[in-house]
């Protein structure tokens, strides 16, 4: 008998599974594999370069274009540092919240989307619905892409694409583009007494930070307020930074990582453009001027495309209609739906959960939101049976 499982259950067993983004993922995968082949469903693995990770992607109904992508992604942000009062990794009820990590960002909506399999193979659907799962969203989204072309590369092209991150089930058509650039800068160490016949990596990177923060300020100065962004306006923030190895020597070697969160009609090769612009007219004349040895180094770790609002998008009017939400939402944190639209799908974000839960210690959900994800999936089934 193949498995039954309410989205409470479901939740239950992934959260059990401590997919912490810095480990292995593919006993969450082999489950869920297991359990769509139960009700006769053949899932794909897409591994990453290592093996030890995997997205999973599968069919359900007729093999024709034009259907829906429900994704999610497998992995979650650690426990460590934080003041939990319950442990993370066992669903826990209490007064109408169930508590775990991942709860709410965002097993919550790949427990919906594996919870209405049933539903969905039992349907006469007209238009196929595709489950995407992926890993490594939490540290820059690096699996869901080489899982996109896959799946356009191995079946039907869906229609549109709804990515389940909390949105207390509201439909949110745009978000901040996030980028991740780490600048390294290699200096010339002397004595400090000799400071004239160095480079300090350290100033350097410095100047490049304090470039970075003006940046930001000047944005916030010249921004739109009627965006509806929180803030309106890109900002290029350092969160990381080390160099250095003593009081009295020049520094040889400094690097730091800028975090760059860009309104949707702007794009992180406009801000590198300048970035770079400015090191090269700035920064390396004085520089090489001591020494051609010195330099500096800017490499994109990460690069999270923006969702940028469709007019008449397939996927907005059909989020809509499940949900009756014609509000207008946009928020300022990454999700892979940019990823999605980079490839020519219509895609929108809405999940359940509050975003303000996401990362926390003793993360919830709240019942209610469960409730309201499961009428969601069931009429998109109805929708999509409708033809």
């Amino acid at each position: 008998m193949p498995e039954i499982l309410t989205a409470r259950d479901m939740l239950a067993r992934l959260v059990g599974f401590p997919t912490v983004s810095s480990v292995s993922n593919l006993d969450l995968v082999a489950f869920v594999e297991d359990y769509l082949a139960g009700h006769g469903v053949v899932a794909t693995r897409v591994y990453d370069e290592t093996g030890t990770k995997a997205a999973l992607h599968a069919c359900i109904g007729p093999q024709v274009d034009g259907g829906v992508v429900l994704s999610a992604h497998t992995d979650v942000v650690p426990v460590e540092g934080q003041e939990w009062t319950r442990d993370p990794f066992t669903l826990h009820e209490e007064a109408g919240r169930l508590y775990g990590r991942g709860t709410c960002d965002m097993k919550g909506f790949a427990a919906l989307m594996l919870a209405g399999v049933p539903e969905m193979v039992k349907a006469d659907l007209k238009r196929p619905i595709h489950l995407a799962l992926s890993y490594d969203e939490e540290v820059g989204c690096l699996g869901a892409p080489p899982m996109i072309e896959d799946m356009l590369s191995d079946g039907p092209r869906p229609d549109c694409v709804i990515v389940g991150e909390p949105s207390m089930m509201k439909v949110i058509t745009g978000h901040k583009g996030t980028s991740l650039l780490k600048i390294t800068v290699r200096g010339h160490s002397v004595h400090s007494s000799q400071w004239d016949r160095g480079v300090s990596a350290v100033a350097n990177a410095a100047r490049i930070v304090t470039w970075l923060d003006d940046r930001t300020r000047e944005n916030r100065d010249t921004a739109d307020r009627d965006l509806p962004f929180d803030p309106p306006f890109t900002t290029l923030h350092c969160g990381i930074i080390e160099g250095g190895t003593a009081a009295n020597i020049v520094s040889k070697h400094c690097e730091f990582v800028t975090d760059i969160r860009s309104l949707p009609d702007e794009t992180i090769d406009m801000w590198q453009d300048r970035l770079e612009s400015f090191v090269a007219r700035q920064i390396l004349p004085e520089m090489k001027r001591v020494t051609p040895e010195a330099g500096v180094t800017i490499e994109r770790l990460a690069h999270v495309p923006a969702l940028r609002p469709e007019e008449n998008g397939a996927a907005e009017t059909l989020a809509r209609r499940l949900t009756g939400d014609n509000g207008e939402h946009m928020v300022v944190y990454g999700t892979e739906a940019g990823q999605f639209q980079a490839r020519g799908l219509s895609a929108i974000v809405c999940g359940p959960g509050s975003i303000d839960q996401a990362h926390q210690p003793d993360e919830f959900i709240d019942l209610t939101q469960l409730q309201a994800g499961n009428a969601f999936m069931s009429r998109l089934v109805d929708t999509l049976s409708d033809g």
